[in-house]
Parts: C-alpha cells; sequence; structure tokens
C-alpha cells in the first residue's frame, strides 16, 4: 500500500512539473500526429474563432532556423533548426515554451538549391524516451527525450552511400516496432530498417528502376496479412515488406517528372494516394493480391490534385488538400471534385474535431469545416510580426493548442472554449 501511494505521489509531482513521462492520447508525437495522416485526436475545440483568431499564449524566438514541424509529447515540444553554424535538436517545455535542452547533432551544410534557407526540414519522431531525428546532412540519431543525450547515431551518406538531396533530407522517420525506417536513397540501400535501441541495420532495400530519395516521409500499413513501409521516392510511390525489405509493388503515376515529391502518401482499405505538383496530379491505386504476389493499379488520375509539399488529409470517405493554390475536396473513392475554393491560397492541412487546418504559406491560417458538399470556413488569423520566409511548416494541433513554426520562432494558440469564440 505505502508503495502504491508512493508512486502516485511521484506521478503527481511529474505531472504537476509538465513532465509526466507518460505519452498522452490528445500528444501528436511525431510527423502528421499519432498515425502519420495528418489527425489530431483532439476534441471540444473551438468551432469558430473570434475576430483576429484565438488566443496567443506565448510565442518564442531562438529556435533556430527550419521548416520542421514540431512533435508534443509528454508535456515537452521537441524540434530542429539551425542556430549559429549548428544544426540542433531541442526540447520546449509545454506549457511556457521555455527551452529544456538543447544538443547540436551536425554543422551547418550548405545546400545546392537554398531556396527556404539552409535550416532543418526533418520532424523528430517520440517513441517511449527516445528521440529520433534526422539532419539535413543525413545525420541521423537517437536521443534520450530526458536530457537529449545521444544514444546512437548514423550517417545516411557515409554509412549507406545515400546522396543528399538538393534541398537537403526532408524525410521524418518512422519508428515501427523495434525499427527506424530511413531513406538514404543509394542504389544498394534506397530504404533502409534499424535497430531502433542499436542502430544496427536490420535489411537494405534495392528498389529499382532508379528511384532514389525524394523529400517525402514514409508511412507503415497492413495489406493481406502482411505489414508494409510505403514511401514516395523520386520515380515512384512503393511498398516494401516491413521484415524484408523486398519491393512488393511500385506505382509511377503520381510522381512528377522532375523526381520532386514531397506529400506523405494515403493508405485505407488496400487503397493508396499520393500526388506531386510540377504540372502532374495525384493519383488513387487499389492493392491485390495474386499468385503470392502484391500488385496496383492505377483507379484514377486527377489533375486537379497538384499537391506540392502541403499534405492532404482523407476525412469520412473525401480527401481534402491544396492544388496548388486552391484547397480542394475530391471523393477518395472515384475522384470526383466536390468543391474548390481560393481559400488561403498554397499552403499545408491538418485536421481536428471535424475542421480542417489551413495555413498559408504566406502567412494567413483558417479553419474550414470538413464538409464534402461546399466551403464553409469558421475563422481565420493573421500571425503577428510574421517572418519574411514562407510558413511551409504544418499547423499542429496537440492537447487543445495549436503551435504554428515560423522559421526562428514557434508560436502557440489555445484553441479550446477558453481561447475564445464558440
Amino acid at each position: 500500500m505505502q508503495r502504491n501511494r508512493t508512486a502516485t505521489v511521484l506521478i503527481s509531482l511529474a505531472i504537476i512539473s509538465g513532465w509526466s513521462g507518460v505519452s498522452r492520447a490528445d500528444d501528436y508525437p511525431q510527423w502528421r500526429g499519432r498515425e502519420r495522416d495528418g489527425h489530431a485526436q483532439e476534441k471540444g475545440l473551438l468551432k469558430t474563432w473570434p475576430e483576429g483568431g484565438p488566443k496567443l499564449l506565448w510565442k518564442i524566438e531562438g529556435t533556430g532556423e527550419g521548416h520542421s514541424t514540431p512533435s508534443v509529447a509528454k508535456g515537452r515540444i521537441y524540434g530542429m533548426g539551425l542556430r549559429d553554424g549548428a544544426e540542433i535538436v531541442w526540447a520546449l517545455d509545454e506549457k511556457t515554451g521555455k527551452e529544456v535542452w538543447a544538443k547540436k547533432i551536425a554543422d551547418e551544410i550548405r545546400l545546392n538549391a537554398p531556396q527556404g534557407g539552409f535550416g532543418s526540414r526533418a520532424t523528430p519522431t517520440v517513441d517511449g524516451d527516445r528521440i529520433y531525428t534526422l539532419g539535413v546532412g543525413g545525420e541521423l540519431l537517437c536521443l534520450k527525450t530526458k536530457d537529449g543525450e545521444i544514444v546512437w547515431r548514423k550517417n545516411l551518406v557515409m554509412d549507406f552511400g545515400g546522396n543528399v538531396p538538393s534541398w537537403g533530407y526532408s524525410e521524418s522517420p518512422l519508428v515501427d516496432g523495434d525499427r527506424v525506417i530511413v531513406t538514404p536513397g543509394s542504389g544498394t540501400a534506397t530504404i533502409v530498417a534499424l535497430n531502433k535501441k542499436t542502430g544496427d541495420t536490420l535489411w537494405k532495400s534495392q528498389v529499382a528502376d532508379g528511384n532514389g530519395v525524394s523529400y517525402s516521409s514514409a508511412i507503415a500499413a497492413n495489406y493481406a496479412g502482411k505489414r508494409q513501409y510505403i514511401q514516395f521516392l523520386t520515380g515512384a510511390v512503393v511498398g516494401v515488406d516491413a521484415s524484408t525489405g523486398a519491393t512488393l509493388w511500385s506505382f509511377a503515376s503520381p510522381a512528377c517528372r522532375q523526381g520532386i515529391n514531397c506529400s506523405t502518401p494515403l493508405f485505407q482499405n488496400g487503397m493508396v494516394f499520393a500526388a506531386s505538383a510540377y504540372q502532374n496530379g495525384g493519383a488513387l491505386g487499389k492493392l491485390s493480391q495474386k499468385e503470392g504476389k502484391i500488385a496496383v493499379e492505377e483507379v484514377y488520375f486527377s489533375k486537379e490534385m497538384q499537391n506540392h509539399h502541403g499534405g492532404m488529409v482523407l476525412v469520412d470517405g473525401y480527401l481534402y488538400g491544396f492544388d496548388n493554390s486552391n484547397l480542394t475536396c475530391l471523393e477518395f473513392a472515384t475522384g470526383k471534385i466536390m468543391w474548390t475554393n481560393r481559400s488561403v491560397g498554397k499552403g499545408s492541412v491538418a485536421y481536428a474535431d471535424g475542421l480542417l487546418y489551413c495555413r498559408s504559406e504566406r502567412g494567413p491560417v483558417a479553419i474550414v469545416e470538413a464538409n464534402p458538399k461546399e466551403y464553409v470556413e469558421k475563422g481565420r488569423l493573421e500571425q503577428p510580426n510574421r517572418s519574411s520566409a514562407p510558413s511551409w511548416p504544418y499547423p499542429v494541433i496537440a492537447n487543445g493548442k495549436l503551435y504554428l513554426r515560423d522559421m526562428n520562432a514557434l508560436l502557440c494558440y489555445d484553441v479550446t472554449n477558453s481561447g475564445g469564440g464558440k
């Protein structure tokens, strides 16, 4: 009985201090949320915003140059940035935004195409008491969430023969079971699986047809009793066996000719959707099993979903995303366009509690009903003192808060009823 009382007291003290060590249901622990589908797990959020937007709780400066979105887990916010010639990973207190620790992971790397600067692109992945990050030059690290101590590190160029893409490595590591999945993009190691505890190589996947690393992040999916990883490479969306890395299928339609494929694919019920820009579009592929092998067949192709790098979400059978500058809703199964609206212009999208959080790369953020019948905007905010950099980081919704990364700054808004509105 005394042991139970002691444990209760310790847990209570940890919660009061903002560090519980236990992941909460409404955390946002990795790229595009808990399931990597752009859905936050929030309920009871504001359905309309007051004029000017919800209440700004805090804004902090000094995160470092970068376009990576933050992760939120166990009372802390994790992110990456470029400070004083060094790429760093940082942890902030979720309540106050105060920095808890910062760890250098690499020296600055000068990219071949520095549009948007040289700072971090990837989003940290939180798994238990570890955090996994990938720097623009290919530095892959496992760190302790408590203090940033480095557990192990690899380099996708030196260890796997990868080539740094023009805009730097932008993939957010996928942690699945005992594996970490990343994409060096080399001929001998297109995709690799590493032991998440030690960094030891479990397998290397060699994807055919010259496919290399682009700017997307992998997802995990189950089909026909087999676990697989789906990744958008330079020439195709591919599925590889989670146990061996063997290529299961390849779907080229969504890939643009330039090989600049950024948005994360969506998967549901044996259907995979991916899209790119540069005069290409989006396509839905249907998986099938034939003679023990998995094949993919195109269901439709849509020129009206040229999604560059702002991502898409799937809600109740309808897909929402930016077709270049137009927010567009299409029926997932058929590709039928339900509506399109200029909205906030070209940007990124996330979903929470019936609403689409749409962030323009020029700054404005709007909430829009996830309504396949029509475009219904329920509020808008203009970020104060915005930098001159494009607002490429996706909006993050976690534990009743909306987080907006603006290059060297991070803003936290209250999107619960206490933040005003209805």
